[in-house]
């Protein structure tokens, strides 16, 4: 007997829907998105601004304005795209701040203030480091590989693996072009598997 399946549902956008009630006056949607916003933003501050200072300063920007203009938000869909450019523009400023310091790298698995380790563990359709990371060996292989990769790529890897954003999203976040994005995720992941099925150093 043949199994009839309906049409595949689109998959639900999280934070469009929490957008959607804490502009209608939600407080609860708005703590929830919060939230979310804090854990996505510190991650994506880290992996760009590279200085802690920057990466909680850029992480707060992100809160205040996540506050301040929920409720004039036109489009839901656009929240996330919206967010990590507010990230990305605040490590900029930051970093325009700091242009007659040293600069400085902040290692991506050095610990937090909480005592967790950065996790970066970005998947890939076809033999991704995630699957590869089996182990907890693999796993500091893979943060090794991370580190190994130039900022601008780190970024595209983490927004459009780890983040699921569109490349065009991407592009949009990082105001590169599409083909760009492609490029530099490509030698990113080339670069990650290399280093991961390479022999361990």
């Amino acid at each position: 007997m043949k199994k009839v399946t309906g049409p595949v549902p689109p998959p639900v956008d999280v934070y469009a829907d929490l957008v959607r009630e804490a502009s209608g006056g939600d407080p609860a949607a708005m703590e929830r998105l919060l939230t979310r916003v804090q854990e996505v933003a510190w991650r994506f501050s880290v992996a760009v601004c590279g200085h802690a200072d920057d990466a909680e300063d850029a992480m707060q920007e992100a809160l205040l304005k996540t506050y301040r203009y929920t409720s004039s938000i036109r489009e839901p869909e656009a929240f996330r795209p919206w967010l990590h450019r507010t990230v990305r523009n605040a490590c900029l400023m930051n970093r325009r701040k700091r242009v007659h310091e040293p600069r400085r790298l902040e290692s991506l698995d050095q610990p937090h203030a909480d005592g967790d380790r950065a996790a970066y563990d970005p998947p890939d359709p076809g033999r991704n480091p995630e699957q590869l990371a089996a182990n907890s060996r693999l796993k500091g292989r893979l943060q090794q590989a991370m580190r190994g990769l130039p900022p601008s790529q780190r970024a595209i890897v983490f927004l459009r693996e780890m983040q699921g954003l569109s490349t065009r999203e991407v592009a949009h976040v990082l105001g590169i072009s599409e083909d760009n994005v492609k490029t530099r995720l490509s030698r990113a992941r080339k670069a990650l598997q290399t280093a991961l099925e390479g022999p361990a150093r």
